[in-house]
């Protein structure tokens, strides 16, 4: 019909290629908020913004001028409520944790099954160290990160800088040391710092059992590229937690595999 322009409608590869790209962005902040507070909180913004288009429709002009002067600051609220996961989607896009999900695959094109069996010799310590502590249940957060941030860390660590060791772990972790309180963090194949202090999750969904240990390990998890392994005092229960989410009941032939993955 004439006057009327439907270009818009015209599909080229160009309109593919961003159709999928929208479609990985909206998938991978999914999966980042997915269970976590950021999911209510964006439920929020879109109940003021419905109720902002009914106040203006309705030609209230004073509740309108105090939601409009409220929106106003959106982009600066948006970045103080979604921090963690702005945090976390810009290490998703720095650190490449695309393709370190899909390093099995990449491993085989390249050749790289002899560093992933030398890999499983790194972790042998560390599992044969959870054996220990599930059986005599002894309370254990173990924090592995890619890229250990001295500052988030230092601050609040005991620095250790020793090589990861099954009999060295179980001391840190036992009740009489000094140093049992807080997390582990493991990073570059070496035990970087003990007793740990790491920021709590916020996740209010989580089963009532869950303490400040399984917090902690998930908080972490939450906020840095980081993955936990906890083991629960009460039960012996080992836990695995990864982007805010836990993994419960693991057995050893499973949290070898997760570490062979991430670590």
């Amino acid at each position: 019909m004439k006057g009327l322009d439907f270009d818009f409608l015209k599909f080229d590869v160009t309109s593919a290629v961003d159709i999928v790209l929208v479609a990985l962005l909206i998938y991978y902040v999914y999966t980042l908020i997915r269970n976590t507070l950021a999911v209510n909180l964006l439920v929020g913004m879109l109940i003021i913004a419905i109720f902002y288009h009914i106040v203006d429709a309705l030609h209230m002009k004073l509740l309108t001028m105090i939601i409009e002067k409220f929106m106003s600051v959106g982009i600066i609220a948006l970045i103080v409520i979604f921090h963690p996961e702005i945090r976390r989607f810009l290490l998703l896009i720095g650190k490449n944790a695309f393709l370190q999900k899909n390093k099995a695959w990449w491993g085989y094109l390249f050749g790289r099954k002899e560093i992933e069996r030398n890999n499983l010799t790194r972790i042998k310590p560390i599992i044969d160290a959870c054996k220990t502590m599930k059986k005599t249940r002894t309370g254990a957060l173990i924090v592995f990160v890619k890229f250990y941030d001295e500052q988030f860390f230092a601050n609040s660590c005991e620095v250790v800088e020793a090589k990861i060791s099954k009999r060295l772990l179980e001391s840190i972790f036992q009740k009489n040391s000094p140093l049992h309180d807080g997390a582990v963090v493991i990073s570059e194949n070496k035990i970087k710092s003990a007793s740990c202090i790491l920021p709590l999750t916020d996740n209010d969904q989580l089963p009532s059992q869950f303490g400040l240990r399984h917090r902690a390990g998930i908080g972490v998890s939450e906020t840095t590229d980081a993955v936990a392994v906890i083991i629960s005092e009460e039960t012996g229960e080992i836990s695995y937690a990864k982007q805010g989410r836990v993994r419960m009941n693991v057995s050893f032939g499973e949290l070898e595999k997760l570490l062979n993955k991430d670590f």
